[in-house]
């Protein structure tokens, strides 16, 4: 376990970032976004998951490369919400029209405190302020990632509130098993009977609609490819619904590339899972061992609360409330044929 100054933030803090090793698995994080900055599998030699070679990139250029959103990742409506009879206007940061990951200042764009360590872990943790981009209430969170033996990574999220508010916290890497230019040809299997339609701002719709004869039904192993009418591959960016609220930890999606033999399963107690395709990828500086990402050059399994689930009495929701601990666990496990 190392840790070292990594970079600057344009207001003078200092990043820095820790190795830890464990169960075939090296893992760099940052401080800022309590961020996985690269993650390496033993006998495996490409990286599992995009990122940058350097801080000053990711401010400028990363989609959320392996960041922490909050306090509520995925989207809200207009920004806007109501708890117990009060309403909320939050930060408006994707086209002035929703809000998204918890807004410019969220929780993935700021430094966290290293609060302990060891070898194979490490655990950060951030006070996020009463009113900070809107929210309600000061939360604490802490943020436990730890490589466990059998290629887990393991990670914790915990958080407690002084006023009821909204808690949705995720992790944001973008996967890619094989080193590819696409992940289009990974397998991929989710357990998930239901996903939510979506509008063209990407905000769900309402429905919860079945998988069952469309190109959102993953519930056996097929490759993430799906061509649309006009020949372009789906893109996918939507939450699947994996049970109507939290419960015990299970596996709910497996992955794999036939290529290079790597397979991902995830195992979480989350009610939700956003799948991203990554088409919307296009940094122009090099990323990791000096590759440059193009669009579906990874994707995203972020298990999660159902995005704009305050404005969807139906929908798996994310209010926590003094008293109460908010438990997210999700573990990623990679293995080799």
């Amino acid at each position: 376990m190392t840790i070292e100054a990594f970079g600057e933030t344009a207001e003078g803090e200092t990043v820095h970032r820790i190795r830890i090793e464990g169960g075939g698995l090296t893992a760099w994080f940052m401080t800022w976004g309590a961020t996985l900055q690269d993650l390496r599998l033993e006998g495996h030699e490409p990286p599992l998951t995009l990122g940058f070679p350097d801080f000053e990139s990711y401010p400028k250029h990363a989609p959320y490369f392996g960041q922490t959103p909050g306090r509520h990742a995925n989207r809200i409506a207009n920004g806007r919400f109501a708890l117990d009879g009060v309403e909320y206007q939050l930060d408006l940061n994707e086209n002035g029209i929703t809000h998204l990951h918890g807004g410019r200042e969220g929780l993935a764009k700021r430094i966290w405190t290293v609060k302990d360590h060891g070898p194979d872990f490490v655990v950060f943790s951030i006070v996020d302020p009463d009113g900070h981009s809107g929210y309600p209430g000061t939360l604490q969170v802490e943020a436990r990632h730890e490589l466990k033996p059998g290629g887990c990574l393991a990670i914790t999220y915990t958080a407690t509130t002084d006023r009821p508010t909204l808690v949705n916290l995720a992790h944001h890497s973008y996967f890619n098993l094989d080193g590819g230019d696409t992940v289009l040809d990974h397998e991929l299997m989710m357990a998930a009977d239901h996903y939510l339609p979506v509008d063209g701002n990407l905000i769900p719709t309402g429905e919860i609609a079945p998988v069952e004869g469309t190109d959102f039904d993953f519930r056996q192993m097929r490759p993430i490819r799906r061509e649309g009418p006009d020949g372009e591959p789906v893109g996918y960016d939507h939450n699947f619904c994996l049970a109507p609220d939290r419960g015990p930890v299970r596996t709910v999606a497996m992955a794999q590339s036939m290529r290079s033999g790597v397979a991902m399963e995830v195992r979480t107690g989350e009610a939700g899972v956003q799948f991203y395709t990554g088409f919307k990828i296009s940094p122009s500086v090099p990323g990791l061992a000096g590759k440059t990402y193009g669009p579906c050059a990874g994707f995203c399994l972020e298990t999660q609360s159902w995005p704009d689930s305050p404005n969807h009495p139906d929908f798996a929701g994310a209010v926590l409330r003094p008293g109460e601990t908010r438990v997210q666990h999700t573990d990623y496990i990679f293995m080799r044929d």
